[in-house]
């Protein structure tokens, strides 16, 4: 386990948006998991706020290249799982508050 790659590895999911909502995919709860160990290999276990998401290859393609610049990765996994499925419980207050959901 690299607990600072995968702090840069949040860093970095949290300057990625929701296409259709204007907040970062870790506020809004769609990763469940970012390991890394120490040879750099990271994989992030997320799902999408709908399977039918229109925006889900730009959105795929962005998480990629973006975690795959960082400093220290020479891997990348990105595991896609609809188990359990996501809903606004999953937001961070920060994101409620955004939504205006609190």
């Amino acid at each position: 386990m690299n607990a600072d790659l995968e702090s840069k590895v949040i860093d970095t999911l949290k300057e990625i948006f929701d296409p259709e909502i204007p907040v970062n995919i870790y506020e809004l709860g769609l990763i469940y998991k970012v390991e890394a160990n120490d040879a750099g290999k990271v994989e992030i276990t997320m799902t999408l706020t709908s399977p039918n998401c229109p925006m889900v290859d730009d959105l795929l393609d962005e998480i990629h290249d973006k975690t795959i610049a960082i400093d220290g990765v020479t891997d990348f996994m990105l595991n896609i799982v609809f188990d359990p499925p996501w809903d606004k419980d999953m937001m961070s207050e920060e994101a409620k508050v955004t939504l205006g959901l609190l």
